[in-house]
């Protein structure tokens, strides 16, 4: 029971890690972008809002593949680590962790995303 509790926090933290990769070369890109063109910043805010939910999903696809069972569950524990991990790293670098309604969605609606990345990766055969 135990082994496969490990196995699959295994996948989960994987999960994690893979959206973490992932949002970090969708930013260089963006950052690139912004350097080198004329794309107002205004679009920041929602680009990396979108970034965000394309992560997660990857990182739940991606980590859920192994995993026969519990899409729903492990997309919702990696969209859901991956937000709450973001919170506390910007809380320590800022000096000023506050948890407001947009963060609560913010992380409400990357759980969702990460179920429907994990529903995606349990049944990709």
């Amino acid at each position: 029971m135990e082994e496969g509790i490990l196995k699959n926090f295994k996948y989960i933290l994987k999960g994690v890690i893979i959206s973490i990769i992932s949002t970090l070369i969708f930013l260089f890109i963006f950052s690139l972008i912004l350097t080198y063109t004329n794309v107002s910043e205004k679009l920041i805010n929602p680009f990396i809002i979108v970034v965000t939910a394309i992560s997660i999903f990857i990182g739940s696809s991606i980590g859920s593949l192994k995993l026969q069972k519990q899409g729903i569950l492990s997309g919702a524990l990696i969209g859901g680590i991956y937000l709450i991990s973001l919170y506390i790293i910007s809380g320590i670098i800022n000096n000023n962790f506050s948890m407001t309604i947009q963060s609560i969605i913010l992380i409400i609606s990357g759980m969702i995303c990460g179920m429907f990345g994990g529903i995606i990766g349990v049944n990709k055969k």
